[in-house]
């Protein structure tokens, strides 16, 4: 697994960090940490980083990858 941390965009509140919990996880992410603006997961190498953008894309997110570490 590798360490993954993403910059997010129009989290306002406790619901967006629910929301974003729930996308993350449904991707197959583990969720380490979700604040307002931010998330660290470990993703499995199975886990591509575009489905993990893609679905907060979707979600309303939209995120960036600001570090992986392995």
């Amino acid at each position: 697994m590798r360490e993954v941390k993403l910059k997010l965009e129009n989290m306002h509140c406790d619901a967006c960090v629910r929301r974003v919990t729930m996308t993350l996880e449904k991707t197959g992410a583990k969720v380490d940490e979700v604040r307002v603006g931010s998330a660290r997961v470990h993703a499995p190498d199975t886990v591509d980083d575009p489905a993990i953008l893609e679905a907060l894309n979707k979600a309303g997110y939209p995120a960036t990858v600001e570090a992986i570490r392995a």
